[in-house]
């Protein structure tokens, strides 16, 4: 049988943290539900602590489909995760939410989910299993075997009046200390985030000619060399090579006065030098309904844009919003038969 909504795995995170609350908060959002049919990948325990703790009036079990009264779960980690302390680092955790970020992408490239919705893990927590990885992208691109991949935040189009297909910041360099950032920078590897922000939002969310605009890294865009030459020496000569190649991309502008001119509506998505470039100035816009979306990889896979928040898990207070747009947006990418790759095929 064939279902117009497709069929998202949800990995619970690390079960100390935020996750296992975000996903049963978000379960009563009939928005989720109508978008997608949704699988919980976590220890089923975890699920019914967070249901009590919410005063929630939901079942977990086998069943298939998508209910707000009813969590599909199906069952990955040990009995040990029940024995971590709240809001506390631990590799039992750590070991857990590795696992069911495994499984979800052997799982979806055999093609039994349509997508992934990732609830955040603790880094710390998966070094501590043994499993060195700076973060989820880095984990999803060794596992799918792909080498050039950027991690997006984006705003849904509802977020921002002006927007046509809401508002994309592609990452050229990640999880890595700032002094590292520059000799991780490249015309390549510009060239390359320019193309997979102008993919998504082209083939990803329907825009015909997407907008790029490539963030400078120094103050005032280098001042013509004063303050550094990376924008004339790396930068201009990437997006002139993302232009040669079709995508009207544009830059290097200095990201103070860039991130003003996308929001109102000037630009498409923003191509970012390094991780805070690119997260402060959209967590700004939309922290809590920024939505983490993983380019470059054959499978979909969203995420909320936080961490896992240990110093408010367990308390009932997280903020779900996050979760309800992964979710959706991960369910529009999906319906529109978009593989999040640089090259189709």
């Amino acid at each position: 049988m064939k279902h117009e909504r497709p069929l998202l795995a949800i990995t619970m995170g690390d079960a100390a943290g935020v996750g296992p609350e975000v996903i049963v908060r978000a379960w009563s959002d009939p928005r989720i539900h109508a978008a997608a049919r949704l699988v919980v990948l976590g220890h089923p325990e975890v699920l019914r602590q967070a249901i009590a703790l919410l005063n929630a009036d939901i079942e977990i079990g086998i069943k298939k489909g998508s209910d707000p009264f009813f969590i599909p779960c199906l069952p990955v980690g040990s009995d040990a995760v029940l024995d971590v302390p709240h809001g506390t680092v631990d590799a039992r955790t750590g070991q857990a939410a590795y696992e069911a970020v495994i499984l979800a992408i052997d799982e979806t490239r055999a093609g039994r989910f349509d997508g992934i919705v990732t609830a955040p893990l603790s880094k710390a927590a998966i070094h501590a299993a043994g499993h060195f990885y700076p973060g989820h992208t880095e984990l999803l691109a060794e596992r799918c075997g792909v080498t050039d991949f950027a991690m997006m935040l984006y705003l849904p189009t509802h977020e921002l009046k002006d927007s046509r297909a809401g508002l994309g910041v592609a990452h050229v360099t990640l999880h890595m200390a700032l002094r590292d950032v520059f000799a991780n920078l490249s015309v390549d590897a510009i060239a390359e985030k320019c193309q997979l922000a102008h993919r998504v939002m082209s083939t990803g969310f329907g825009l015909s000619a997407p907008r790029i605009g490539v963030c400078a890294l120094n103050p005032h865009g280098g001042e013509s060399g004063l303050f550094g030459d990376e924008e004339s020496r790396i930068i201009a000569p990437a997006v002139e090579r993302a232009r040669s190649q079709g995508i009207d991309a544009a830059g290097p502008f200095p990201t103070d006065t860039l991130m003003v001119r996308a929001r109102d509506g000037e630009f498409d998505a923003i191509v970012a030098m390094y991780h805070d470039q690119g997260h402060i100035a959209l967590k700004l816009l939309g922290m809590h309904r920024a939505v983490n979306i993983t380019l470059g990889l054959p499978i979909i896979r969203t995420s909320v844009a936080h961490g896992t928040a240990f110093d408010r898990a367990w308390q009932g207070t997280a903020e779900a919003s996050g979760m309800v747009a992964a979710i959706v947006t991960a369910a529009e990418l999906a319906g529109r038969k978009y593989l999040l790759r640089s090259t189709p095929g």
